[in-house]
C-alpha cells in the first residue's frame, strides 16, 4: 500500500514540477488571476464593488466560464505530451499501474487548480474591508461555494485528463476539453429548455448536466446528492481515461 502511495506521489510531484517549469504554465496562472481580477474588480458590469451588498456570488457565477478555459490548459499536456515525446512507452514499462499513472496526473492537476484558486481568497477580505464595520459576509455560505468550485473544477479536470489521453496534440486535447466541458455543463440545460421535454422531463435532462448540481452547491448548502453526482463524473472520466491506455498498452504490447 506504501509503494502504491509513493509511486502516485512520485507522479504527482513530478507533474507539478514539469507545469511549472513551462513558460506556459506561468502564463496560464497569471492570465487566469488578471482575467478573476478583470472581471471582479476593473469591469463595471461584473464588479464586486458595484454588487450594492457583501457578497463573493459574482466570482461563483464567472467561475465555470474561467475554469472552461483555464482547466484545458492544465490538463491538455497529461498524457497528450507524453505521447507526442514518446516517453509513454517508458511509463508503461515502469512498475507502475494505469490507475497510479492516472490518478498521479489527476490529483497534480487538481492541486494546481486549487492553487489557482487560493490568491481568489484575498477578493472576500477585500470586500470585507470596504464594507462597514456592522455588515459581515457570509462566510458559511462562501466555504460552500467554494467547496462547489472545486467540485466543479475537479469534474473538467477529469474531462481534461481524458481528452487528453486521447492524442498527441496538447492544441486538439485543449479544445476537446473546453468542447466537451462545455457540453456538459451548458448542453444538458440548453437541452431541457426545447419545446419536446418542457413539462416532462425537463427537470431530469436538467439533471444529467453539470450546470444544475454546481448552482446548488454555489448557494452555499453542500447537498450529499450534489457531491455525489461530481463524483461520479469524475469516476466516468476517468474510467474513460484507464480503457484508452489499456487500449493503448495494448497496441504497444500485442
Amino acid at each position: 500500500m506504501h509503494g502504491c502511495f509513493s509511486a502516485m506521489r512520485a507522479i504527482l510531484v513530478k507533474e507539478i514540477n514539469q507545469f511549472l517549469s513551462h513558460l506556459v504554465g506561468y502564463i496560464s496562472l497569471i492570465i487566469f488571476w488578471v482575467v478573476c481580477t478583470l472581471f471582479l474588480f476593473i469591469f463595471p458590469d461584473t464588479s464586486l464593488l458595484n454588487a450594492g451588498y457583501a457578497t463573493l456570488d459574482e466570482l461563483f457565477i464567472l467561475a465555470p466560464w474561467f475554469f472552461l478555459f483555464f482547466i484545458p490548459a492544465l490538463t491538455m499536456r497529461s498524457f497528450a505530451e507524453e505521447y507526442r515525446s514518446g516517453t509513454m512507452e517508458l511509463l508503461f514499462t515502469k512498475p507502475l499501474t494505469h490507475a497510479q499513472i492516472i490518478l498521479g496526473k489527476y490529483l497534480a492537476c487538481v492541486v494546481l487548480m486549487i492553487i489557482a484558486l487560493l490568491p481568489t481568497l484575498m477578493y472576500a477580505f477585500t470586500i470585507r474591508h470596504f464594507t462597514d464595520p456592522g455588515v459581515s459576509l457570509d462566510w458559511g455560505g462562501i466555504v460552500g461555494s467554494y467547496i462547489g468550485l472545486i467540485l466543479l473544477g475537479s469534474a473538467f479536470t477529469a474531462i481534461g485528463i481524458w481528452t487528453s489521453s486521447l492524442t498527441a496534440n496538447t492544441v486538439v486535447a485543449f479544445l476537446l476539453a473546453l468542447f466537451v466541458g462545455f457540453l456538459f455543463y451548458f448542453g444538458f440545460d440548453a437541452l431541457s429548455r426545447l419545446p419536446a421535454w418542457q413539462g416532462t422531463l425537463d427537470y431530469y435532462v436538467q439533471m444529467i448536466g453539470i450546470q444544475f448540481h454546481y448552482q446548488s452547491i454555489s448557494r452555499g448548502v453542500v447537498d450529499t446528492r450534489d457531491v455525489i453526482y461530481f463524483l461520479s463524473v469524475i469516476f466516468f472520466f476517468l474510467y474513460l481515461t484507464a480503457l484508452n491506455l489499456k487500449y493503448r498498452f495494448t497496441e504497444l504490447h500485442g
